[in-house]
C-alpha cells in the first residue's frame, strides 16, 4: 500500500490554524483523492475528520538557469497540500507522534 501521508507541515501559519480553528496541514501524495486522505487521517492519528480541503502546487513555468554548460531550464517539483479540519474537542500532537 502507498503511502499518502508523506509528511505534516509545520510552519507558523499552520500552527496559527491548528491553534484556532483546529486545522492540520500534510504534504499529501499527488495521486490521493479527500476520501483516501480523510481515511488515512483518522486512521493514523485516531480522530475524526469533518473537512478536507487540497491544493496542488508546482509545475507551471520552469525556472531558467545560466551555467557554464549554458542555459537549463528546471521546473518547480509538484506537489499536494492537504488541509483537515478535525472535530471540535479533538486535536492532533503533531510533535509527539513519530
Amino acid at each position: 500500500m502507498k503511502s499518502i501521508i508523506k509528511k505534516p507541515i509545520i510552519s507558523e501559519k499552520a500552527t496559527t490554524q491548528s491553534e484556532a480553528f483546529n486545522r492540520f496541514s500534510f504534504v499529501v501524495d499527488r495521486k490521493a483523492n479527500k476520501i483516501e486522505i480523510k481515511n488515512a487521517v483518522e486512521k493514523m492519528y485516531g480522530v475524526q475528520i469533518t473537512e478536507v480541503r487540497t491544493m496542488n502546487y508546482g509545475g507551471g513555468k520552469p525556472s531558467t538557469k545560466f551555467t557554464n554548460r549554458g542555459v537549463v531550464e528546471q521546473p518547480s517539483k509538484m506537489w499536494k497540500k492537504a488541509i483537515v479540519t478535525v472535530a471540535d474537542g479533538e486535536t492532533i500532537d503533531l510533535f509527539n507522534n513519530f
